[in-house]
């Protein structure tokens, strides 16, 4: 992985970021015609190569139904499972501190989980989604219905069945992350909520993301309003939307951030885990390891999910023959997350590239609109040949 000297996030000129740029105008035009279309309600991106960011690209409006609230830099949006290797690099804070290991069973770190199967299941088998876990439980939309906390799912993710032995394989699974935001309480004494905010968020300049916003808190912007799909319609006691939702702090996906601090976060990434203020907040090493396909490090994984359906610690390797690839036009060394929101964060280490796109349009069964911007952007660098 080739690290950039500069961890802070610089604006520059089209050609500073290595755009051509009657391609990228054409990058552009689709993204007003995917709102014109009303493919999208509201999209906002950024992309970043070597030194320099583009500005934040902003099309469409904040609400559904009223036309007056543009979308814009500030806009906080919610970015759903990109929050997972936002916790996943804070648990790795916690490794390189000593105060666990990636082969801690979460048991032990965490009474309420209980239940056949679970006691192996280690912080690991959680980042790398080979846990056995389930992604929602059977009972999810009581437990949100119910404005449950994350406690309680927890709980209930301890009664649930495997999908399958732990370490034999590799399925998504949002609840091994629930288990987390019990397992940094109990390990800090802080709430996930906070030290995610303190200890990540605010060292490298994402001041205006929460995972889950505190009641306290007044933002600048009003967060950009999901299209949910049927199943939240008229739930608005627990949907997307909801204050319950924006509040929560789920570990799984409860982080609301402009794009502007998702791409702070990928520079940091980027820079090797070096802060703007030139703090490791964790070491280059780490960050290869975080970034790379982690199952080869399980004997038991079959060989087709190991090479095809990598994931690192919370993140995931582009999935090139999968509806759900990044971009058709990289290959599997790339790594980064989508969001069920409509959400996408993709990095290619080779290249220095960054790419950070966020919309309103959940994402469904089919090729996400999203991957034909994606690879759009890609087309629009100048080569480097």
């Amino acid at each position: 992985m080739n690290f950039t000297n500069t961890p802070l996030l610089q604006i520059g000129s089209e050609s500073e970021v290595g755009l051509n740029k009657d391609r990228w105008s054409k990058v552009l035009q689709s993204a007003q015609s995917l709102i014109d279309e009303q493919h999208v309600p509201g999209l906002a991106f950024q992309v970043q190569r070597g030194d320099f960011s583009t500005q934040v690209e902003s099309f469409g409006q904040t609400f559904l139904t009223n036309r007056e609230t543009p979308i814009s830099a500030e806009t906080p949006f919610l970015i759903a499972s990109l929050s997972k290797p936002m916790v996943a690099m804070t648990m790795l804070m916690l490794v390189e501190r000593g105060a666990l290991t990636l082969n801690h069973r979460v048991s032990d770190l965490v009474p309420e989980f209980r239940g056949a199967g679970k006691r192996g299941i280690t912080i690991k088998n959680v980042l790398t989604h080979t846990s056995g876990l389930l992604d929602m439980l059977p009972n999810n939309r009581e437990l949100r219905s119910s404005n449950s906390s994350i406690l309680e799912f927890v709980k209930e993710t301890g009664k649930s069945d495997l999908a399958f032995p732990t370490a034999t394989n590799a399925q998504y699974q949002s609840m091994g992350f629930a288990l987390l935001a019990p397992v940094v309480e109990n390990v800090t004494g802080r709430p996930l909520r906070e030290f995610i905010r303190t200890e990540l968020f605010e060292k490298i300049g994402m001041h205006n993301s929460w995972l889950g916003i505190p009641e306290s808190v007044q933002l600048k912007k009003p967060v950009a309003e999901v299209r949910v799909p049927d199943d939240q319609i008229g739930e608005d006691h627990w949907n997307w939307n909801s204050n319950y939702w924006k509040t929560l702090g789920a570990p799984w996906g409860g982080v609301v951030s402009p794009v502007e601090d998702v791409s702070r976060f990928c520079r940091w990434i980027l820079a090797g885990g070096k802060s703007p203020d030139g703090q490791h907040l964790l070491k280059p090493e780490t960050i290869r390891l975080a970034t790379s396909n982690r199952l080869r490090d399980f004997p038991n994984i079959p060989d087709s999910t190991m090479r095809c359906r990598g994931w690192g610690y919370g993140w995931r390797m582009n999935w090139t023959d999968h509806r759900g690839t990044f971009t058709d036009l990289a290959n599997e060394h790339v790594f980064g997350h989508w969001g069920a929101t409509g959400t996408l964060m993709w990095i290619d280490p080779n290249t220095q590239t960054a790419v950070v796109i966020l919309s309103t349009h959940p994402a469904s069964r089919s090729v996400s609109p999203l991957v034909n911007l994606s690879n759009q952007i890609v087309a629009a660098f100048e080569s480097t040949d």
